[in-house]
């Protein structure tokens, strides 16, 4: 199955879901993110087990800034509309993930940046090639996390760690997020779509429904606060995306893409 910037196969009890824009490396847009959300919230009755992963080189470089900048809105109240439904988009991507009652794989062949470090990190399991990174850039252009970052990352790693990782923009290669225990392991990229297909067909071994309560346990357990931090982080980024600092950010970047 296919849909706007994503690609679907259901083969064996295994959902692969793989974000399919490697012009943009894989950057998500509002098509892309609906079609993702649409797929974890009503595609799973016949799988087993969800793999998460992006085309090309690449996991996914977060929101399509291409696709915000050549949409600049023509006053505020329609700024604020865009903000609100930036972020609602936002929490229900990453709560699509964290609510799939299915155990979620993320395979990271790549990069992952902004969004795409949340719902890489939103997942159950997690593996990277040796190649990839995440990173949470927000600062750089006048944001903050989103997408359950803030409290994905330090109930993970601690809060001085996530404290570099977002208010300094480092970037994190996958050899020191596995050292760190923010990811399961690091492999060879050529060796990652092996490790992964491993792992879902253990999964495969167990009672769908036993894989549904241990989720959900495990979930209820470390994510309570989900709610809450989904709240903060919209109310602080619809601030932030309305401001001049980054309005005029935005534009800067429009015109740049328009001469090119």
């Amino acid at each position: 199955m296919t849909a706007p910037g994503l690609r679907t196969d259901l083969s064996d009890g295994i959902l692969r879901v793989t974000i399919d824009r490697p012009a943009r490396l894989n950057a998500l847009d509002d098509a892309t993110c609906s079609a993702i959300i649409d797929t974890l919230l009503t595609g799973t009755a016949d799988a087993r087990v969800v793999v998460l992963t992006g085309s090309g080189s690449s996991f996914s470089a977060g929101a399509d800034i291409v696709d915000m900048a050549t949409d600049t809105p023509v006053d505020e109240r329609a700024a604020t509309e865009a903000a609100e439904h930036t972020m609602r988009r936002a929490g229900a991507l990453v709560s699509s993930i964290i609510s799939c009652p299915l155990p979620v794989i993320a395979q990271v062949n790549g990069p992952a940046v902004g969004i795409g470090a949340s719902i890489a990190l939103a997942s159950d399991l997690i593996y990277a090639s040796e190649d990839a990174y995440f990173l949470f850039a927000f600062a750089g252009i006048g944001l903050m996390p989103d997408g359950a970052s803030s409290l994905l990352v330090p109930a993970a790693i601690g809060r001085a760690r996530a404290s570099a990782l977002m208010l300094l923009a480092e970037r994190m290669p996958a050899s020191e997020a596995l050292a760190v225990g923010l990811i399961n392991d690091v492999v060879p990229a050529s060796e990652l779509s092996d490790r992964v297909e491993k792992v879902a067909k253990k999964l495969l071994r167990s009672p769908r429904r036993a894989l549904e309560l241990t989720k959900k346990s495990l979930t209820g357990s470390t994510l309570s606060l989900l709610d809450d931090a989904l709240r903060r982080e919209t109310e602080g980024q619809i601030e932030l995306l309305t401001s001049p600092e980054f309005v005029s950010r935005i534009t800067a970047f429009a015109s740049m893409q328009k001469r090119t």
